[in-house]
Order: C-alpha cells, then sequence, then structure tokens
C-alpha cells in the first residue's frame, strides 16, 4: 500500500512538473512575441518627413532617413529625384547599396556606357574611386532606397582631373 502511494505521489509530482514546463515554455513564447512586436518600427509614407538633400550640391533632391542619419554616419534611407535630373561626374566617400523603387534611375561611370536601372534594380555603388553621373531619366520621377555604413556626400569632380591612380 505505501509503495502504491509513493508512486502514485510520484506520478502526480512528474505530471504537474510537466503541465507546469509547458506553460513557462508557452509563457517565454509569448514574452519573445511581444519583445519582438515592440521593436518594430512602422513608418507610415504619410508620416515620412522629407528634408532637401540640397547642403550636398544636389538641388531638387529629396531624402528621408529610415534609421541612422545620413549627414553623421551609417543610415538607411530613401532618396526621390525629379524627372531629367543630371548630377556632373562625382564620388562617393563609402559604398552604398541602392534599390531602385521607381522611375529608372541612371548610373554613368566614367569611361563606360550608362547603367540603367528601373524599379526592383539593385546597384552597390562602391564608394572612393568610383567616378561616375547620376541621371534621372526624363520620362518620370525616381525614388531609390540607399544604404551605407558611412555619411551620404558628393564629392565633385573637376572636368579634365585625370582618374586616381590605385
Amino acid at each position: 500500500m505505501r509503495v502504491k502511494s509513493v508512486l502514485t505521489f510520484a506520478a502526480a509530482f512528474v505530471l504537474a512538473t510537466v503541465v507546469l514546463a509547458q506553460g513557462t515554455g508557452e509563457s517565454k513564447a509569448k514574452s519573445a512575441m511581444e519583445m519582438a512586436a515592440s521593436r518594430a518600427v512602422v513608418m507610415a509614407a504619410s508620416d515620412l518627413k522629407w528634408v532637401d538633400l540640397d547642403p550636398v550640391g544636389a538641388p531638387g533632391i529629396k531624402i528621408v532617413d529610415l534609421w541612422g542619419n545620413h549627414t553623421t554616419g551609417a543610415f538607411g534611407s530613401l532618396i526621390k529625384f525629379p524627372a531629367g535630373f543630371f548630377a556632373p561626374m562625382h564620388t562617393h566617400t563609402n559604398d552604398y547599396n541602392v534599390v531602385v523603387l521607381s522611375g529608372t534611375w541612371i548610373n554613368g561611370p566614367e569611361g563606360r556606357p550608362q547603367i540603367r536601372l528601373g524599379p526592383g534594380s539593385y546597384m552597390l555603388q562602391p564608394g572612393e574611386g568610383y567616378r561616375h553621373t547620376t541621371t534621372c531619366d526624363k520620362a518620370s520621377d525616381c525614388m531609390i532606397h540607399v544604404e551605407s555604413k558611412g555619411k551620404f556626400d558628393l564629392i565633385p569632380v573637376a572636368e579634365g582631373t585625370p582618374p586616381a591612380k590605385k
């Protein structure tokens, strides 16, 4: 009789432990989901605060930072170019990952044919030493998404300046 009572108690204890452990696992999963949801960032298009990019010598260009700050360091931004925009030969200090969202964005690498990129296109635009022009086709405005590990800049290349030797 005593053995039967001990076995019954042990079985009840194990069952209670399993049930509590499952409840704790569900609580942990729910807690992890709540923590992830609290880190979500949502920006409606109507809430974006577009500003002029003009201080770097690109009139008519608008930019909005989605994360980081394009004037001080790493960033992810949307940039709008008016139809027909043209930036003469220039470079940037940092590499840029570019995704074209709308319009036809045209990259003109020095000494090579222009690269025409439509919506959904991607380009890793090298920083230092990659001399190019930037154009938005005349047919429509352009919007691109840009990410970089460093701040945005635009360094004009004086006409007739030979490329830097590596």
